[in-house]
């Protein structure tokens, strides 16, 4: 099942929990974490708020609800559907437990207790694998009460780290238009007043030794 979970705030990315993974693990899945932080970074209002995407042997699961995303890595051919069942019920208690404080916490890993009951959670998606025949119908009442995973997104790492450099290049890109479109109109204001300066300047000259002259005759 999953084989590493990640709970952090939507909008800015703050880790709240995380599952405590075996020395073999953190190194297998070590480029796949920097890859769900990298997600995590491209999350938006606008982003899909289920997703799956495929990066080599894994695919990243994410679920976003009340301002929390919960991913969890998991090898390729595990089931989307018991993926996002299993983000659901992550869901569902961690809102229970922890919801009204989501908003508040500044330091990372606040909720580290939760890795109490996603340990629990992901053993019991792990045995529904490979249970015998008690738990096969305990795996069949839970296929009933899956949800159809039809229309959530699926992507590939790949395209999203392009789409996401060419993002940033587009932002950057933007940036130097506007700076370069500022010069510009200071540059034009510029050569504006230095025209009107020079077709100005004699007549506001000879208006002024008028005046000085006027001036100095009639006192």
């Amino acid at each position: 099942m999953g084989l590493s979970t990640l709970i952090v705030r939507a909008s800015d990315a703050l880790p709240m929990a995380a599952s405590v993974d075996d020395e073999q693990t953190e190194q297998a899945l070590a480029e796949h974490k920097q890859q769900a932080k990298l997600i995590f970074r491209r999350i938006t209002a606008n982003s899909e708020s289920r997703c799956s995407i495929e990066s080599g042997a894994y695919t990243l699961h994410y679920l976003i609800a009340d301002n929390v995303v919960y991913l969890t890595i998991a090898d390729k051919s595990y089931p989307r559907k018991l993926a996002f069942s299993y983000l659901d019920e992550l869901s569902k208690e961690f809102s229970q437990t922890y919801g009204p404080k989501v908003e508040t916490i500044r330091k990372p890993y606040a909720f580290v207790g939760f890795d109490t009951f996603m340990s629990k959670t992901a053993r019991l998606y792990s045995d529904s694998r490979t249970a015998g025949a008690a738990a096969g119908s305990s795996m069949d009442r839970l296929n009933d009460d899956l949800q159809d995973v039809t229309r959530i997104m699926t992507k590939n790492m790949e395209e999203l780290l392009w789409r996401g450099d060419s993002l940033d290049r587009m932002s950057h890109l933007s940036t130097s238009l506007r700076s370069e479109s500022e010069k510009y109109r200071k540059a034009a204001r510029s050569i504006n007043v230095n025209a009107m300066i020079r077709q100005y300047a004699p007549v506001a000259a000879i208006a002024f030794i008028l005046i000085i002259l006027l001036w100095w005759r009639f006192t």
